[in-house]
C-alpha cells in the first residue's frame, strides 16, 4: 500500500510539473508577439548613421507560421515602403532589402528571439553577402529591438517603440 501511495504522489507531482511547464511555455509564446504598429526610435538605436534622420513606421502581422512586416519610411523627404515575410519554420523565402536588393531569408525562433539569415548577391561578381537579423522584445513588450550584423562587423541596433 505504501508503494501505491508513493506512486500516486509521484504521479501528482509529475502532472503538476508538466502543467507548470505548459503554462510557462504559453507565457513565452505570448511575449514573442511582434504584432502591432511600431515607430523607429533613433535616440535608443545604435550604429544607424544617417538613418537617425528619418522616420520608420512598421506594421507587423503574425501567425504561428509567419510574420509579415510592412515598413513605411521617410528619409530626406522621400517615402519608401518595404514588405518582408518571415517563415518561422526555416523554409527559404525571397525578400527584397532596400540596401541589398533581392535576398533569400531563413527564419527560426531561438528562445524568444526571431533570428533571420539574409543571403544576397555581393558587390563583387559571384560573391555572396550574408547578414544575421535578430528581432526581440523588451520584457514589458513595449520596445522591439532589431539587431543586424555581418560577420566581423559591429551590429546595428534599430529600436522601435510600440504604437499607442
Amino acid at each position: 500500500m505504501r508503494n501505491a501511495g508513493r506512486i500516486c504522489l509521484l504521479t501528482v507531482l509529475v502532472v503538476a510539473f508538466t502543467l507548470l511547464i505548459a503554462a510557462g511555455s504559453s507565457a513565452a509564446d505570448a511575449s514573442q508577439s511582434f504584432a502591432g504598429s511600431w515607430s523607429f526610435d533613433p535616440s535608443q538605436s545604435k550604429g544607424v548613421g544617417m538613418m537617425a534622420e528619418g522616420t520608420i513606421v512598421t506594421t507587423i502581422k503574425q501567425t504561428k507560421k509567419e510574420i509579415v512586416v510592412d515598413d513605411v519610411s521617410v528619409f530626406q523627404g522621400q517615402s519608401s515602403t518595404q514588405h518582408t515575410v518571415y517563415d518561422v519554420s526555416g523554409s527559404p523565402v525571397t525578400n527584397t532589402s532596400m540596401m541589398a536588393g533581392q535576398a533569400t531569408t531563413r527564419s527560426r525562433w531561438v528562445g524568444a528571439r526571431l533570428v533571420t539569415e539574409w543571403e544576397s548577391a555581393g558587390t563583387i561578381a559571384g560573391s555572396v553577402s550574408r547578414r544575421t537579423e535578430t528581432r526581440y522584445l523588451s520584457p514589458d513588450g513595449r520596445t522591439m529591438y532589431l539587431e543586424s550584423a555581418r560577420a566581423g562587423s559591429e551590429p546595428m541596433l534599430i529600436v522601435f517603440v510600440r504604437g499607442r
